[in-house]
């Protein structure tokens, strides 16, 4: 797999293309037990914001994602992302990933208990060094962002370090810039 160079004069469109192939290379490059090995690591470097923040926020990882479960293991109260039927914007709640949700991801079923989340991991192909995310495209975490930065939850970008960009990421002025960025090689706070 040829992984496309990156540079600051891409579109989005096109650094979110190159970003998937290079997580995809990079993911695919680890075995089982060093893929096991980086999220354990991830977990222990997130451990004080885990036990400071009461309930986290987290998500069901799919394809390269770096899987955030180890962290939410950690956790007193964790939620992930369920959307409601009728609603645009998810909410966390609480409980296993029972059920799928409209995206095909699986989420809590409507029943379990809403979360409000001191902590929220925010997953994302590329992050620059302001904070500044690029997303999978969908928007959903970018209109979750708002109201969870509202009601004063820390922001944690996660992913694995090669997501880390150098340069400043294309982004729109209502866009909600992360508080930091973690990965299994360190953590990054912007502010």
């Amino acid at each position: 797999m040829v992984v496309p160079s990156l540079s600051s004069s891409m579109s989005k469109p096109e650094l979110r293309s190159a970003m998937r192939i290079a997580r995809k290379s990079y993911a695919s490059s680890l075995s089982p037990t060093e893929r096991t090995k980086l999220q354990d690591s991830l977990a222990s470097l997130l451990r004080p914001l885990v036990e400071r923040a009461g309930a986290v926020g987290g998500y069901h990882a799919i394809g390269n994602e770096i899987d955030v479960a180890p962290v939410l293991a950690l956790a007193e109260h964790h939620g992930l992302p369920a959307f409601d039927e009728g609603l645009a914007i998810f909410q966390f709640r609480r409980g296993p990933a029972s059920v799928r949700g409209p995206h095909g991801i699986p989420q809590p079923n409507a029943e379990s208990p809403i979360l409000d989340c001191g902590l929220v991991l925010v997953p994302l192909l590329a992050i620059d060094p302001k904070g500044h995310r690029l997303g999978q495209g969908g928007g959903h975490f970018d209109r979750a962002l708002p109201a969870l930065r509202e009601a004063g939850a820390t922001l944690i970008g996660v992913g694995w370090e090669m997501q880390r960009l150098d340069f400043d990421l294309p982004h729109e002025p209502w866009d909600v810039a992360l508080d930091g960025f973690a990965s299994p090689a360190g953590m990054e706070m912007f502010r």
